[in-house]
């Protein structure tokens, strides 16, 4: 089992739950961030403080959320891993009500 970033960061990109994952899981793209599966220990610290509530357990995924256990798996394996991320993105504030965003995913 591992953690999923979901369509709540998209445009977000908040950066917290970089911050504390004790094993550098995380990847950073433009505009959303992604989970190493292979990386992640399940640990849980980066659901708990995700001020948007993107990240899930692959295991409490709605089917319609399914598709972002394959999006972070992919993107983690082509964007940087990081440790410390760029903070906010500009217009977070504003995305971080939306829905349906998964068009704007870069």
């Amino acid at each position: 089992m591992a953690y999923v970033v979901t369509e709540p960061c998209i445009n977000c990109r908040y950066g917290e739950c970089v911050e504390v994952c004790p094993v550098e899981a995380f990847h950073q793209g433009p505009n959303f961030m992604a989970i190493d599966p292979e990386v992640c220990i399940n640990c849980s610290i980066c659901e708990m403080i995700c001020p948007v509530a993107a990240i899930k357990s692959e295991y409490d995924l709605k089917d319609t959320e399914q598709q972002f256990t394959e999006i972070n798996r992919r993107l983690a394996n082509t964007w940087p891993a990081v440790n410390v991320g760029d903070g906010p993105l500009p217009e977070a504030d504003a995305w971080s009500s939306r829905r349906n965003k998964v068009e704007f995913l870069e």
